[in-house]
């Protein structure tokens, strides 16, 4: 197993000016880099941290679960019963139609299709204009920074209650602000505010100690620069992820290091989370076929199934983040692996790369 390899093959190819790699076998984790953190920069270290984007969602399912084994809430429970600012909100009649023109729900979301992301709204890919969706333009749909959300937890979430479901709750899987929904809920449910509820339960205990939605003061320096192409998105010595966001976002705002992530890696594969019966169904296809079928699903999961937070693909869980980084686990081989690049969109030659030979080592 040629980790340092597969971080200099991804660097040599050309698609990424920087990559750090790790695996983990459940007891002991083995983390390389190699390259830099953007075009003349500094050499990157295999503690480097890195933006991971929708890599927050895993975590966030299983602080879901570990709440409903607390007894704190249930998969099925509407979320209306925290969330009451969600009750009653209509459906528009069709997607490319007028805000105001609406159906009501047939069902009330539940916990579960929180987690399963069939809440009824997010990416709009079937037409050309979704008027719903530019209505929801300030709530940070996508990978945004965290300064483009400027509603504190309670005004975002009453101003999503403000606006109709793009489809009846429960159809289609459809990324991605159902997670948005999710860390309010959690948070109110728990009656602790989001970050800390993150720091208690998971960072805390796993020693994630480079976690979080902000990046902490030991690690300030070791932030790499973040990329769309050749351009910086997000510089490190101005991150956004340097100051505490007013929406701590459950989807998608969590810094963390390769080694850092790995503990969890390592947690999950280990049943250390959750009990076994919520363990296994976090990583079960959790969606019918028609539920699979919407233009989201076919985009992101590309024929996979998707549990709770992870996508479910054979042999293989785990899930990605927007800004270059990437997870997948293989249980039956006790094998697990992180990549963490920084460049929007990720490259799909490093993915696959990255993907086939994680995938050979864990089947050899």
């Amino acid at each position: 197993m040629d980790l340092q390899g597969l971080a200099d093959r991804l660097v040599a190819s050309g698609e990424v000016p920087g990559a750090v790699v790790g695996v983990t076998d459940g007891r002991e984790q083995w983390v390389v880099a190699a390259g830099t953190d953007g075009p003349g920069g500094v050499a990157l270290t295999s503690d480097a941290v890195f933006r991971i984007s929708s890599m927050t969602k895993p975590l966030a399912a299983v602080l879901t679960l570990q709440l409903v084994e607390a007894g704190v809430l249930g998969l099925q429970d509407p979320i209306e019963r925290w969330l009451p600012e969600l009750a009653g909100q209509r459906v528009v009649r069709r997607l490319d139609g007028p805000i105001d023109d609406t159906v009501p729900a047939e069902q009330s979301p539940t916990v579960e299709d929180l987690l399963v992301m069939r809440l009824g709204f997010g990416f709009a890919f079937e037409v050309e204009s979704c008027p719903v969706a530019e209505a929801a333009g300030g709530l940070g749909l996508g990978p945004p920074k965290p300064s483009l959300v400027t509603l504190d937890p309670d005004r975002w979430i009453a101003r999503f209650g403000e606006l109709p479901l793009m489809e009846q709750p429960g159809r289609h899987w459809r990324y991605e602000l159902a997670y948005g929904v999710l860390g309010v809920l959690l948070s109110r449910a728990s009656g602790i505010e989001l970050p800390e509820l993150f720091r208690q339960r998971l960072f805390e205990p796993l020693g994630m100690s480079d976690s979080g939605f902000v990046v902490p003061s030991q690690a300030r320096n070791r932030l790499v620069q973040s990329f769309v192409g050749t351009d910086v998105f997000d510089d490190a010595a101005s991150s956004d992820w340097l100051t505490p966001p007013v929406f701590p976002y459950a989807g998608g705002g969590l810094v963390s290091t390769a080694g850092g992530y790995l503990r969890f890696v390592s947690a999950m594969l280990n049943g250390e989370l959750l009990r076994p019966d919520l363990a296994a169904a976090m990583v079960s296809d959790q969606l019918t076929a028609e539920q699979r079928s919407g233009a989201s699903a076919q985009i992101f999961l590309d024929g996979g199934g998707w549990g709770y937070g992870v996508q479910v693909d054979g042999t293989r869980y785990g899930w990605g983040g927007g800004l270059g980084t990437l997870w997948y686990s293989y249980p039956e081989a006790g094998l697990g692996a992180v990549l963490m690049t920084q460049v929007l969109p990720p490259s799909p030659a490093t993915i696959a790369t990255f993907a086939n030979t994680v995938g050979a080592w864990a089947s050899s």
